[in-house]
């Protein structure tokens, strides 16, 4: 499964606005913002690259401005993440990553009804309700929603589940599928609106959704903590494998 999701990663990253290639290496670049979780390389699955490799990969993020800085799955290209950490990246994280296919995928259970954006207003009270599930890591902006309409329109998916008022009380996406895999990622509630099982009910609509409908063989994602976790677990969701997330400070 590791290479299934390293080769997703590397076409989801060819989607990029701006993306280019350097030394085995895709470096998904959008211009509509720095944000470093946006802005990331990934190495070719069983890429070797060398030194020189590495220098251009570093030089591509710095003409730009930005942080050098991948995600990828270190069993899938093990030589490019022995060389990136001879060239100083230091691992800024390690998740193991949770897969859920049809055969694992939890039967339905009673939640709050899951519905996709139906317009621009959605995906803007959308974005600002992941921003604000997550802290504010992520700032709410128009190109933020945009980005979540072109995850929409590109063969991805989003779901929502609205709050009393019309506005949305979270929700989250899938990238369109790629190496018989996609990701789902950016699940996220309002602290207002949580304990209701709205993580559960996007989560599982949105596997079920590229799964059954989209004929996906698998759907993966990552976890920020035991908590969310187990809610990832009851809908069928099975660690698997792992990922890190490397950059170069200085």
């Amino acid at each position: 499964m590791d290479h299934d999701v390293q080769r997703f990663t590397v076409a989801h990253l060819r989607r990029r606005p701006a993306a280019v290639e350097r030394g085995g290496f895709v470096l998904g670049f959008d211009p509509d913002t720095t944000s470093p979780f946006v802005n990331y390389a990934t190495p070719l699955p069983g890429a070797a690259p060398g030194p020189a490799d590495v220098a251009a990969l570093i030089a591509a993020f710095r003409e730009r401005d930005l942080v050098p800085r991948l995600e990828f799955a270190p069993d899938a290209a093990p030589r490019a993440a022995a060389a990136l950490t001879a060239a100083g990246f230091t691992a800024e994280a390690e998740h193991t990553y949770l897969v859920c296919t049809a055969d694992t995928l939890a039967p339905p259970v009673a939640g709050p009804a899951v519905t996709a954006p139906e317009s621009d207003a959605d995906y803007l009270h959308l974005d600002g309700a992941l921003a604000e599930a997550f802290g504010g890591a992520f700032p709410p902006s128009p190109q933020g929603a945009a980005r979540l309409r072109r995850t929409a329109q590109g063969g991805g998916a989003v779901r929502l589940v609205r709050a009393a008022d019309g506005t949305v009380a979270g929700g989250a996406l899938c990238s369109a599928p790629a190496a018989g895999t996609a990701e789902l990622a950016g699940v996220g509630t309002r602290p207002a609106h949580r304990g209701r099982g709205i993580a559960a009910a996007v989560t599982a609509e949105l596997a079920r959704t590229m799964l059954h409908e989209r004929g996906t063989g698998s759907v993966w994602l990552e976890y920020g903590g035991q908590d969310s976790r187990r809610v990832y677990e009851r809908v069928g969701f099975r660690p698997t494998g792992t990922r890190r997330y490397a950059r170069l400070d200085g």
